[in-house]
């Protein structure tokens, strides 16, 4: 049995808030592993400038793959149509029924839990990590799950304040300026190569 971390998202691309992020989930919440899930589509909203799922695997694996501690998965690529979590979840217990499962989120999102596709089966099958800063932050996350079966199926884990986004990477990208040390150096040789990105970027 092991103890999984999942860390979903567009990750259009990956940069190193993402690693970070997936760093210090496993290190304070005793992980085996995190497993990166890039969507094939977001259910709630389209991603901007979109290469396409496959860039966005490959750009996922070449972000983890020095580091034994990351992994990345296919599962909710090679599923077609809107990625929910729950769906996820489900497919992660057929296939490995005793492993603990733990959904890494930020503090956003843990709040709109209610509001996902099934959100007490979510919590059924996984509990909930949150990056969510200390007070009140923490305090409303706590209340909008409280009235969810499983809503006590959260904990919080710290990490360092960085302000490193996607839609900025896309937006420096398409503007011709340099995203080293921003994202992996992979990641950056990657977008370079096959010329993503490079449109004008729109807001989200």
């Amino acid at each position: 049995m092991a103890r999984i971390g999942i860390l979903g998202g567009t990750f259009n691309p990956p940069h190193i808030g993402h690693l970070v992020c997936a760093q210090e989930a496993h290190a304070q919440l005793g992980l085996d592993v995190v497993v990166l899930m890039p969507v094939h589509a977001p259910p709630h909203k389209p991603a901007r400038e979109d290469p396409g799922p496959e860039h966005r695997v490959e750009l996922c694996r070449l972000a983890t793959a020095t580091d034994e501690r990351l992994s990345v998965s296919r599962l909710e690529v090679d599923r077609p149509g809107p990625s929910f979590t729950v769906d996820t979840l489900r497919a992660l217990h057929d296939t490995a029924p005793g492993d603990e499962l733990v959904l890494i989120v930020g503090g956003d999102m843990a709040a709109s839990l209610p509001t996902w596709r099934e959100p007490e089966e979510v919590l059924a099958r996984a509990s909930v990590a949150a990056t969510a800063r200390e007070g009140l932050e923490r305090e409303q996350i706590v209340a909008a799950l409280a009235g969810l079966e499983g809503g006590d199926r959260l904990t919080f884990f710290d990490m360092p304040r960085i302000d490193v986004s996607s839609t900025m990477i896309r937006a420096r990208v398409a503007s011709g300026k340099p995203v080293r040390y921003l994202v992996p150096d992979a990641v950056a040789q990657y977008v370079e190569r096959h010329g993503l990105y490079r449109v004008a970027v729109t807001a989200g």
